[in-house]
């Protein structure tokens, strides 16, 4: 046996005897982990618990000084749902954002309490484990000692993750049992109020404010009025909604028409949380019983004028044309107007057809933008694909540069997370000490309310300043539609001859109609072109 020294040395491939093969032995390379294994942890906290083991301070300082203090580890940041179901994944803004982390390979270990604090729902559960164990990161359930990097049979994580799905499942049937005992003995109360009442010692009174505009609505209506317009008239008085904006909808008018509250009527169960997860609040069809309760609260509204209104609701819906099936175009619902906001509408006049803002088509002094000729767009359209073909090199190529560029610098903003963070966690802390000073009379009421209010305003500042910093992290998104548009361009026709639909809809996300003359087409990435509109004269 020779060492790879001695065949380096001089042994020559010519006088090595194939019926006497050499073994070379070459040694092994130790091998060095490149990096620290990058660690993060996550913690759903119940607002409603009074347990200091679960609270969001107590879990950030935990984890941090944990993590922080082993030295094969590389602190990430901690992940923290307050106040969150834990059925619901897509519910949870922190826990999503755990994830699109470790997508994007900047985790390779979570540290979590237990399975039912990162997920009470077994399907989803599972999902993620095996999903981030396919990309190679790991997580530790402390309370069931339970490592995904050594459980080869999912057996184990079904028993737990179906614990604590079944312990959600029965908390909320002792709940809809709760509210729908309340709801047969009629003392029920929502925690929302329809606009022109308001919630006083837990009864419904009327607003006075408030319910002179419900009248108003309901005369408006009966005098001919649509709802469309009472809408329009209420936003251009400026009157304020419940939820303090002045823009009323179509939708917020048909809700107030039809409401039984305005009458002094109470109709509970209109809606009902499904059984199976995931649990959906839908329309109590006949599903579920419902319980109707008269002369519950002041009425706003006479029922005589209640009824005629329902009458007429009714008569207008028959001879409504639904719409529904109406064919779908490829500018349909793609083209707004840049002076009121409205979609386009397709219209065909005089053997012509047009696109046309609805507002404008309802009546003229609504809008001023004019119908545009529907080959003067597909032009437009092939106009900017032209010149965006021959320049993309020098306008989406730069554009991708910079946004990786930006990237790389927002990713540093990962660290202001963690202060943040640390902020939220001290404020939150604070808040509990105040607490147990308040139950122990230690304090007074006024003092309480005032430090509580302050401490408040500062954590949901700290919160939205936090979330805009999440929020630039999705930056990704724009990067790999530019990427997509790039590659194309670079395949996609040198000249269109005609309108082709599929590489429009791959292109363009919005087009707006910014004036008569001009359109902008908004693409993919985001990226806004203008192109001019031949006018054909009318």
């Amino acid at each position: 046996m020779i060492t790879s020294q001695d065949y380096v040395a001089g042994t020559s491939a010519k006088t090595l005897n194939p019926a006497n093969p050499q073994v070379i032995v070459i040694d092994p390379i130790l091998q060095v982990r490149s990096h620290k294994l990058r660690t993060a942890a996550y913690a759903r906290v119940s607002s409603d618990s009074d347990d200091q083991l679960y609270s969001f301070a107590a879990q950030v300082s935990y984890y941090t000084e944990l993590i922080k203090g082993n030295e094969e580890w590389e602190f990430v940041d901690i992940y923290a749902d307050e106040g969150i179901t834990g059925l619901r994944m897509d519910k949870r803004d922190d826990f999503l954002r755990m994830i699109r982390d470790c997508r994007k390979g900047k985790i390779d270990r979570i540290l979590t309490k237990s399975i039912s604090r990162f997920s009470r729902n077994t399907r989803e559960c599972l999902q993620i484990i095996r999903e981030l164990k396919s990309i190679g990161v790991t997580i530790y359930f402390e309370k069931e000692h339970l490592d995904t990097a050594e459980v080869s049979d999912e057996m184990l994580l079904t028993f737990f993750s179906g614990n604590a799905q079944q312990e959600s499942m029965t908390i909320s049937a002792n709940m809809r049992w709760s509210y729908q005992n309340r709801m047969k003995k009629g003392t029920y109360v929502a925690s929302s109020t329809p606009y022109g009442y308001a919630l006083k010692d837990m009864v419904l009174t009327a607003d006075e404010e408030q319910a002179r505009i419900v009248r108003w609505i309901f005369d408006s209506y009966l005098s001919g009025k649509s709802m469309q317009e009472i809408a329009k008239e209420l936003t251009a008085t400026g009157v304020k909604r419940k939820n303090g904006e002045s823009q009323w909808h179509h939708a917020a008018i048909s809700y107030i028409l039809q409401n039984e509250r305005y009458i002094g009527d109470k109709l509970y169960q209109k809606t009902f949380a499904t059984d199976t997860l995931p649990f959906q609040q839908v329309r109590n069809k006949g599903e579920r019983d419902r319980y109707y309760i008269k002369n519950a609260h002041p009425p706003i509204i006479g029922r005589e004028l209640f009824e005629l209104v329902q009458q007429l609701i009714a008569e207008r819906r028959t001879q409504y044309i639904s719409s529904s099936s109406a064919e779908v175009y490829p500018f349909s619902r793609i083209i707004k107007c840049g002076e009121c906001g409205t979609l386009f509408k397709r219209k065909i006049s005089n053997g012509k057809t047009y696109w046309v803002c609805r507002n404008h088509n309802l009546d003229k002094n609504n809008c001023g933008l004019t119908p545009i000729p529907e080959p003067e767009i597909y032009a437009a359209f092939h106009r900017m694909y032209h010149r965006l073909k021959l320049n993309y090199d020098t306008i989406l190529c730069p554009m991708l540069d910079q946004l990786q560029a930006l990237k790389r610098h927002r990713n540093l903003s990962n660290l202001q997370v963690v202060e943040l963070n640390r902020q939220i966690a001290e404020l939150t802390e604070r808040n509990h000490v105040l607490n147990g000073l308040k139950s122990k009379g230690i304090i007074d009421s006024a003092l309480f309310i005032s430090q509580t209010d302050e401490l408040g305003r500062k954590i949901r500042s700290l919160k939205a300043e936090k979330n805009k910093l999440m929020e630039q992290d999705e930056d990704d998104s724009a990067i790999i539609e530019t990427r997509n548009l790039i590659e194309l361009l670079e395949g996609g026709p040198e000249h269109l001859d005609y309108f082709n639909e599929t590489l429009f809809t791959s292109l363009v996300e919005l087009i707006t109609a910014a004036s008569n003359q001009r359109l902008k087409f908004r693409l993919t990435n985001g990226l806004e072109l203008a192109e001019s509109v031949e006018r054909t004269v009318r």
